[in-house]
């Protein structure tokens, strides 16, 4: 963390991309939806409905229906405090764990919010000025970061915004000439590092050129917040020697604040690591019925933002993603007070849910 010296948020209706940078360099990045938060740290009044011991807890209902499994032997019926220590992410719903305090009320509420993902870089880095780009954005701030806010004319440059938008790839660079191609699964995140190079290098240069690559690797798993269970099948390296590349990746996995662990090689030579989930991973943020919906008021809004008078525009696309822009009032709130008029939602069954248009 040393070194840091800004953390930039661009604002557009409904989500600021939080980047924090070191010169050029993308050192963390998440997204904050006001509008729809991911409910990570929050304490609540859980109730109980249904016993789990086999599993080790029990499922509870909080106080807006949402269901979620509690951690340790609790009865049908009791009312728990309870911590979200996992958001809902890969299908599966939130996870709790019990809290001690005293129980008061009936009926399952929401006791206390916890941090938003800006609260939680801007504690994690504590030196940083907070540069934003809206006025807008400024209100919605928590009052202790007030003092380090510097306003701009433009939160993201063209290398921020450039770094930022790779993160939606699915390949990435790593260093030494390979490449990562990630593929979230259901069950697992699989990482396929690759040696495009014509030239084949000989093994103790791929096992040099492995390791190199990892402390790169690892910047690319906590940028995406890639979480849970994580197989990295190396380049080039024969199964038989690839438990030797397990030091390197457990040293560069150090610093990560959600601690990964790299475990060792299974007997295809993958390497494991398991790192902790809490908040939701990038690439559902980002591909989400939610994260279509914003991503088109944002491009929408850079599009027309200069027209004048500003035509009446109907956004078209399908259910989900109207359904979660319409769940999201503050987005599109937010985005008639940028535009200058309220934009109009229409739904369009046949419409995959990564695809919508615009019409004036």
């Amino acid at each position: 963390m040393a070194g840091v010296s800004e953390i930039r948020i661009a604002w557009s209706p409904g989500e600021a991309r939080i980047a924090v940078m070191q010169n050029d360099q993308l050192e963390d990045y998440a997204l904050w939806r006001p509008g729809k938060p991911d409910g990570y740290g929050d304490l609540h009044l859980v109730r109980v409905t249904a016993a789990a011991s086999a599993m080790g807890g029990a499922f509870v209902t909080l106080a807006d229906g949402a269901e979620g499994f509690l951690t340790g032997e609790h009865q049908p019926g009791d009312l728990i405090r309870a911590r979200i220590t996992r958001s809902p992410q890969g299908g599966k719903g939130l996870r709790l764990k019990p809290v001690k305090g005293e129980v008061s009320g009936q009926e399952p509420t929401l006791l206390a919010q916890g941090p938003t993902s800006l609260e939680a870089l801007a504690e994690r880095y504590p030196q940083a000025d907070i540069l934003v780009d809206s006025p807008a954005l400024t209100a919605k701030l928590s009052p202790a970061l007030r003092p380090r806010l510097r306003r701009v004319p433009k939160a993201f440059d063209d290398t921020t915004a450039s770094l930022c938008d790779a993160l939606a790839d699915s390949a990435a660079d790593l260093s030494h000439g390979l490449r990562a191609t990630i593929t979230p699964t259901p069950a697992l995140t699989a990482i396929d590092l690759d040696d495009p190079s014509p030239d084949r290098r000989p093994q103790t240069a791929q096992f040099s050129a492995n390791q190199a690559a990892f402390p790169a690797l690892a910047r690319e798993i906590r940028l995406r917040n890639l979480s849970g269970a994580i197989v990295v099948d190396p380049a080039g390296v024969s199964p038989r020697k690839r438990p030797a590349l397990v030091p390197a990746l457990r040293a560069a996995l150090e610093g990560d604040p959600m601690r990964p662990q790299a475990l060792g090689a299974t007997a295809l030579g993958l390497l494991e690591i398991v790192r902790t989930r809490g908040r939701p991973p990038l690439h559902e943020l980002l591909r989400s019925p939610h994260g279509t919906g914003l991503n088109a008021l944002r491009q929408i809004l850079s599009q027309y933002a200069s027209a004048m008078p500003p035509p009446a525009l109907t956004l078209q696309a399908a259910i989900p993603v109207i359904r979660a822009l319409e769940e999201d009032s503050s987005a599109l709130a937010a985005f008639a007070d940028a535009y200058g008029k309220p934009l109009q939602l229409a739904l369009n069954p046949n419409y995959p849910t990564d695809y919508w248009t615009v019409t004036s």
